[in-house]
Parts: structure tokens; sequence; C-alpha cells
């Protein structure tokens, strides 16, 4: 139950993290693919940061060098593809419904929170399983 708890915890930032750099790049930014922009920055920040919590505090995990580190997170990332396109269907599908940027984020918010609890499972059994190697 501590775990979970954690988790959603450390998934709460990473969901803050993203949805805030979605915000700050349509802040600043209004042109063309404005709204696919700010989504694919969101995904980049909460990556990285799901990548660095995850890593410390959930799994524990210590990469042996930076080349073992950078293959267990080019396997992170690759685990986040099939969780990518739950977020992005939640958060784009909330934008054509609603037309509205809450809603949108709304939809991200959703669409992480379904996400990140797939993602615990590959995670815990694809990129940081005890022994594993990249």
């Amino acid at each position: 139950m501590k775990l979970a708890l954690l988790y959603a915890f450390l998934a709460l930032i990473a969901t803050a993290t993203n949805i805030g750099a979605q915000d700050l790049v349509v802040r600043h930014y209004d042109g063309t693919d404005a709204v696919l922009i700010s989504v694919m920055t969101g995904t980049g920040v909460g990556l990285v940061v799901k990548y660095v919590l995850d890593k410390r505090y959930i799994f524990r995990f210590r990469a042996r060098d930076t080349v073992h580190d950078s293959l267990t997170f080019a396997l992170y990332t690759l685990m986040g593809l099939l969780t990518t396109v739950i977020f992005w269907g939640f958060e784009f599908g909330f934008d054509r419904l609603f037309e509205s940027k809450e809603m949108r984020y709304l939809g991200g918010v959703i669409g992480l929170a379904l996400g990140y609890l797939t993602k615990y499972q590959l995670d815990k059994r694809f990129v940081f399983r005890v022994g594993a190697t990249a």
C-alpha cells in the first residue's frame, strides 16, 4: 500500500510537469500545430521526470554506468509508447469532443493516470526487473 501511494504521488508530480510544460508552450506559441507541439513537449518533459522518479524511488534502480542507464532509459521509453497512445488518445479525444483547453488537459490527466497504471506493470516486468540488464 505504501508503494502504491508513493507511486501515485510521483505520478502526480510527473503529470503536473507534463501539463505544466504543455501550458507553457501554448502560452508562448499560438502558431500552427501549437497543441501538437505542446503535447509532444509535455510528453518529453514528463517522460524524463517520471523516469528519474521511478528509477530512484519506486524501483531503487542503480545503473552500472552511463551506457547501462541510457539503455534502460531507451527500454523505459519503448514501454512508454503504449501508454503514450492511451494518454494522447484521451487528450486529443477530449480536445476534439469539447474544444477547450481545460477539457483537453482533463483528458490528458485521465489518460496519464490510466497510462501510468499500465506503465508500472510494464516497467516492473520488463525494465526494472531484478537482475535485469538492458
